[in-house]
């Protein structure tokens, strides 16, 4: 039976090219995980093939961690990740570690530096890592395409055949034929559709009969609504570090206002439990007692008023942001002067404040797409197909989301080359 992605397969399979060409493997996408599929693959002497849709290779290596990409952490454990299935990511991660990345790292002569809770980005660039990459597929003689857009794909059907899948491909005005043994699907997902997401693997998955599991936007922005909008355009830019909970996870980094709601790390990694509805809870003094810090406060600084004392820690136009929501009347009043209810429940607002997103900003500027090809139809080991032998899914088309920090870089090249060894 004839698999085809979502054009009209029927009519194009028609102007096809009777003759095709053949390799032993055929990656799906030129991001990271299929890059580094195909060059594991082609160092165990197999002839790849790597076919993008897009006009150039690896872009989002190219625009992540603000063009420095942040390609591993030098801790990397399974509770960093996001799946129905939270062990299925082990076996991967073990078979190739971050220390296995850092050294090719090294070995290429890459500058990095280490960030706070042990980010690893390049001193000069992303495109230290994509050449890298590129440089490796080089060596072993790995081909790749650019302006390939997979039209069908055709399991072989004849006893004996000599391949396993047949693709179809239109490459500008010509269409074509490939054929190959193993098929590795490392085309991504729906976030961030500017830099080549797309649900092309969705497709190719429920077609092979796999399961896919619910999708939504992970590590994105919150939108607000109403008087929060209003206010959180009036701190655009302003950034500071909290504490963000909700659904019994919570996350210490930088947050930020933007125009549209909150931005900052600490947002990003909180909106990957988050569900439209929800109230997140945010502590301005994170580590904190505020009730005791402001009882303190009361005794050494008596006679200076809450507006200055806040002023000292928080930018002076959040504090008139906390003092039209929460204290309008006291902003100039000495804290010798606030009762013990009026600072306690001051204290209670800067440790606890809730509110309701309205939304996130949703794939167009997410990092990650939570959710995917549903894990259970999948070797943990090889990242093979139970029920299809030669067929591999690898990176973001899986139910398999990092957090924040190279967490998803590190499960596309453990990923990547767990497939590339099998392939």
């Amino acid at each position: 039976m004839a698999v085809s992605q979502v054009e009209d397969c029927g009519v194009l399979a028609d102007v096809m090219n009777d003759s095709s060409q053949a390799f032993d493997i055929i990656v799906l996408g030129a991001g990271a995980a299929g890059l580094f599929s195909a060059l594991t693959a082609a160092q165990r002497g197999r002839r790849v093939l790597v076919l993008e849709k897009s006009n150039k290779v690896g872009k989002k290596i190219l625009m992540s961690g603000g063009g420095r990409c942040n390609f591993t952490n030098r801790i990397v454990e399974a509770d960093n990740f996001i799946s129905n299935n939270p062990h299925f990511c082990k076996s991967a991660l073990k078979r190739y570690t971050q220390w296995d990345f850092i050294e090719l790292v090294e070995r290429h002569g890459i500058e990095y530096e280490e960030r706070k809770h042990g980010q690893l980005f390049c001193v000069h660039s992303s495109k230290d890592i994509l050449n890298m990459l590129l440089e490796e597929c080089r060596s072993v003689d790995v081909e790749i395409r650019t302006h390939c857009e997979s039209t069908l794909i055709e399991p072989a059907n004849e006893a004996g055949a000599a391949y396993r899948f047949r693709v179809g491909v239109a490459e500008g005005e010509s269409q074509n034929l490939y054929d190959c043994e193993s098929l590795v699907v490392a085309t991504g997902a729906l976030s961030i559709p500017t830099m080549g997401g797309s649900g092309m693997g969705y497709v190719i998955a429920e077609q092979f009969g796999l399961g896919v599991t619910e999708r939504r936007a992970g590590l994105v922005p919150f939108m607000l609504s109403g008087a929060m909008k209003q206010m959180s355009e009036r701190l655009s830019g302003i950034a500071l570090e909290v504490e963000v909970a909700c659904n019994g996870q919570s996350f210490v980094e930088n947050l930020l206002f933007t125009h549209r709601g909150m931005s900052g790390p600490v947002v990003l990694q909180i909106s990957n439990y988050w569900a439209p509805g929800d109230e997140i809870a945010i502590n301005l003094l994170p580590g904190l007692d505020a009730r005791e810090w402001l009882a303190e406060a009361k005794v050494r600084d008596a006679k200076v008023r809450l507006r200055a004392f806040l002023g000292r820690t928080f930018a002076k136009s959040l504090v008139s942001e906390m003092q039209a929501l929460w204290w309008p009347n006291l902003g100039e009043t000495a804290l010798a002067e606030l009762s013990k209810k009026q600072i306690a429940q001051i204290g209670t607002q800067l440790n606890r404040w809730a509110l309701k997103p309205s939304a996130t900003e949703g794939y167009r500027t997410a990092e990650v797409t939570l959710g995917g090809v549903d894990t259970a139809g999948v070797h943990s080991k090889t990242m093979e197909a139970k029920q299809h032998e030669g067929l591999y899914f690898v990176g973001e088309v899986l139910d398999v989301s990092g957090h924040l920090g190279g967490f998803n870089f590190q499960w596309a090249w453990s990923s990547g080359y767990t497939a590339g060894l099998y392939a």
